[in-house]
């Protein structure tokens, strides 16, 4: 046997606590009593009294609070098993982790910006399937479709920018990736969730958007920086100075935000954009879209579980309360006090 809320177990402090007030509340009525009555008159000003009745009835309160304090940390125990049916949509996430995503004019950088909020929105996707493909010089799978988002957020610690070995950043490929990873007959339960700056040097992404749009997958965007931007570092070890990306003409290159970029994908697809400036950036938008998208049967498990047993020591509360309740009733028809 166990309990789902053993915190709640601590309400059982309030039992002996109980059965020392009513002890003394009634001692005390009994002391005030005789000290400007005679005994011969407590039937009349203490119709209900009787030694009896005091112990019955503090026990009985007391009984009322164990219940309710067990009940309220609901017992379990002897297994059942439930057949659930899991549904929802499937969502690909696509992070961009080319070198500019380094850039620090969100702090402490775009990257980290966008693995927050890919690891937030993951784990409130409650029942979608969930993917991630890294997008760079070239598309990769890192997590096909899964319901377990702990494998998302695992993976997102082991991605950097420039880490792939096609560098530069070219989104067409890893959207074909993405498009890929959606089964057939699935159609209007796709969702693909893009976070980058919108920088693309390729020619794939009008032929990889034609495509989302003919799978019927709708992509929303989340444009991580700011439009001003800042200098490019370059990777250097601890303790090196700081270097910046230059071009071919010795000019420093400053990576700034391209929005219209993200924008055009995310509206041709039927999605939403979002500009992220920070990990606290509210992507309710993004979420309240998939939520209300139309959900499909994704399989079928079978859940071995405790089952609850709280209506036992419910019930034990309920008739401690109605015994405490009518046992002034039944002292009424008494017709002898004890002194």
């Amino acid at each position: 046997m166990d309990f789902a809320a053993p915190k709640l177990l601590l309400v059982l402090i309030a039992a002996p606590g109980t059965a020392l007030l009513c002890s003394f509340l009634w001692r005390r009525r009994r002391r005030h009593v005789a000290a400007w009555s005679a005994s011969g008159l407590w039937n009349r000003l203490l119709p209900t009294y009787r030694p009896t009745r005091m112990t019955l009835g503090t026990l009985a309160l007391t009984l009322a609070v164990i219940g309710l304090a067990l009940a309220l940390a609901r017992p379990r125990w002897g297994s059942v098993e439930q057949t659930v049916e899991r549904t929802g949509v499937d969502v690909v996430f696509v992070l961009d982790t080319s070198l500019s995503m380094a850039t620090r004019d969100v702090q402490p950088s775009r990257l980290w910006v966008a693995q927050s909020l890919v690891r937030d929105m993951a784990r409130s996707f409650s029942g979608e399937r969930v993917a991630l493909v890294q997008a760079e010089g070239d598309g990769v799978v890192m997590a096909p479709l899964t319901v377990d988002s702990a494998v998302i957020d695992l993976l997102l610690d082991a991605v950097a920018p420039g880490s792939l070995p096609t560098p530069g950043t070219e989104l067409g490929p890893a959207l074909e990736r993405g498009i890929d990873l959606f089964a057939e007959g699935t159609e209007g339960h796709r969702v693909m969730i893009v976070l980058s700056d919108g920088e693309d040097h390729g020619r794939g992404l009008a032929k990889a958007t034609s495509l989302a749009k003919d799978a019927e997958v709708v992509v929303h965007a989340i444009g991580v920086g700011t439009p001003e931007g800042l200098p490019l570092e370059l990777p250097q070890a601890a303790g090196k100075p700081v270097e910046y990306k230059t071009d071919e003409n010795g000019n420093v290159v400053v990576s700034r935000l391209e929005e219209r970029t993200l924008e055009s994908l995310s509206r041709e697809t039927g999605g939403v954009y979002i500009r992220a400036t920070s990990a606290a950036t509210r992507v309710e938008a993004v979420v309240d879209r998939v939520s209300r998208m139309t959900r499909r049967s994704i399989g079928e498990e079978t859940i071995t579980a405790l089952e609850e047993r709280f209506q036992l020591p419910l019930a034990l509360a309920i008739a401690s309360l109605l015994i405490y309740l009518v046992l002034p009733i039944f002292a009424r028809r008494q017709g002898e006090v004890s002194p």
